[in-house]
């Protein structure tokens, strides 16, 4: 998004908020959090979609406890101490619930002020298993997508399993998210009995990876599995190619953005990545993907786990008859709540207790469930 239309819609939404607080509290703010600008502004873009959708739809349909729903949001970059900046205006502007943040980076340190503040934290897409292992005491905390421990888990059988006898290398970009996915799948690998041929970190945001690609080349990797973002992993897939590597790219979640095309063109597909099975061919998310796509937004990604995040704060606030973060968070821990993405049950960590993960490939231009 154009930064300056980013910054006109927020100083906008803060104007709202600011109006709903003078009518006395008939409206309920929202948070929306998440990389609203910068290279992962894609997936600040599913989430805000996702959860402006909800809004309409929840308000059309009553609102939640006979108030309306308005929205506030906060850009956080996925910079962690602009995630807790934004933690803190969304709390101040008296916020019952927030659905984000994207990058588990800035959910984390994020994740303190909602719990002292009294706002329910969902998050619709941070996946490093700290999150909720480590959750604040309020017990306000949860997530709607899995784990990097489930995630890499899975990449790693596959890799022990459909890439038997093949030499692996494991890179991460060092962030919590990347790190700690890579870190979970090279675990599973050596679990059972195999060693990675090579394990490196890179530097997000560089753009010259000759010595990485010298290294892997070195090696003699056939497969690189790598934790990090699709911005990185798309210029390693394209200096791979370059440099005459062929080994396959594998990641998790992030690399979920048909943007990583754009960065490699032909020489990235072929790449595979795990994220849930595609929500857009349930049955119960057909009259919610209508509607986004009328509205000319492909409801990819993270958009409808982050409509389904506002929709179990709402069903749990209508049962607790309350906006109370205790008690609201009471009712989600209890309940079993249906959703654009299917039945949501939830942990005593806050975590969904189904959570699957599929493989995809990048196809055609596109990429499409294995």
């Amino acid at each position: 998004m154009n930064k300056f239309i980013a910054g006109v819609a927020a100083l906008a939404v803060v104007a709202g908020v600011a109006a709903c607080s003078e009518k006395g509290g008939n409206e309920i703010v929202v948070g929306i959090a998440g990389p609203m600008t910068g290279e992962n502004a894609v997936f600040g873009g599913q989430i805000r979609a996702g959860v402006e959708q909800a809004i309409e739809d929840i308000n059309a349909a009553g609102g939640v406890n006979g108030k309306k729903l308005v929205a506030k949001i906060g850009d956080d970059a996925c910079d962690p101490k602009q995630a807790v900046n934004v933690a803190n205006q969304i709390a101040s502007a008296k916020a019952k619930v927030v659905i984000g943040h994207y990058c588990s980076g800035s959910s984390i340190p994020a994740s303190a002020v909602y719990a002292e503040e009294g706002v329910v934290q969902l998050s619709p897409a941070s996946t490093n298993p700290a999150y909720t292992d480590n959750r604040p005491a309020a017990g306000t905390t949860f997530r709607v997508c899995g784990r990097d421990d489930q995630q890499g888990g899975i990449a790693g059988k596959y890799l022990l399993e459909k890439q038997a006898g093949k030499k692996v290398a494991i890179v991460n970009d060092k962030s919590s998210y990347g790190k700690g996915l890579a870190d979970e799948t090279q675990k599973t690998f050596e679990a059972g009995g195999q060693k990675p041929v090579l394990v490196e970190s890179i530097t997000a945001g560089e753009k010259d990876y000759s010595a990485l690609i010298s290294k892997i080349k070195q090696s003699g990797a056939e497969v690189v599995y790598y934790g990090g973002y699709y911005q990185q992993a798309g210029l390693i897939v394209r200096q791979m190619r370059e440099q005459g590597v062929s080994a396959t790219l594998m990641g998790g979640d992030a690399l979920q953005s048909s943007e990583f095309l754009g960065i490699t063109g032909k020489g990235g597909e072929g790449t595979m990545f795990t994220f849930p099975p595609d929500q857009r061919k349930l049955a119960s998310a057909a009259d919610v993907v209508s509607k986004l796509k009328a509205k000319k937004i492909e409801p990819e990604g993270f958009t409808l786990y982050s409509y389904a995040a506002l929709q179990v704060w709402a069903d749990a606030a209508k049962a607790a008859k309350s906006e109370d973060a205790k008690a609201v968070a009471a009712e989600i821990n209890k309940q079993t709540f249906k959703t654009v993405a299917g039945d949501f049950k939830f942990d005593q960590k806050g975590d969904p207790t189904v959570a699957g993960f599929v493989f995809f490939e990048f196809k055609d231009g596109g990429y499409v469930q294995m």
